[in-house]
């Protein structure tokens, strides 16, 4: 905690959280050597992104997937690449759920999502 403390204290002494938030994602990628599966945010537009989730959901990555765009321009094509993205969690056992109005969330094989009605 000392290196939060003294990377994040302000003059007053508080830490600020804001600060703190946002530099969350400042970590260098290659930090991660040795780890097990990744969590990858895409953003869902094309097939391109369709098969880059694919690729994913097969290397064991968790997908956390931005359909906002897509969602607001073309709901018949966001139904066809989620539909193939469903497809491929079925059929290697993994699961898929919508989080938010605008984020999916992809697992690979044997990741479950435990999905609550609010």
């Amino acid at each position: 905690m000392a290196f939060f403390e003294k990377v994040l204290k302000r003059s007053d002494g508080n830490i600020d959280i804001d600060e703190f938030l946002n530099n969350l994602d400042v970590e260098e990628e290659n930090a991660y050597e040795d780890v097990d599966a990744f969590v990858k945010p895409v953003a869902l537009q094309t097939e391109r992104d369709r098969d880059l989730v694919i690729d994913e959901l097969k290397k064991g990555n968790l997908v956390l997937l931005n359909i906002s765009d897509l969602s607001k321009r073309n709901a018949i094509k966001l139904k066809d690449l989620i539909g193939g993205i469903k497809q491929t969690a079925d059929d290697i056992d993994g699961d898929i759920a919508r989080i938010t109005s605008d984020y999916v969330l992809i697992t690979p094989a044997k990741v479950k999502i435990i999905k609550r009605k609010a």
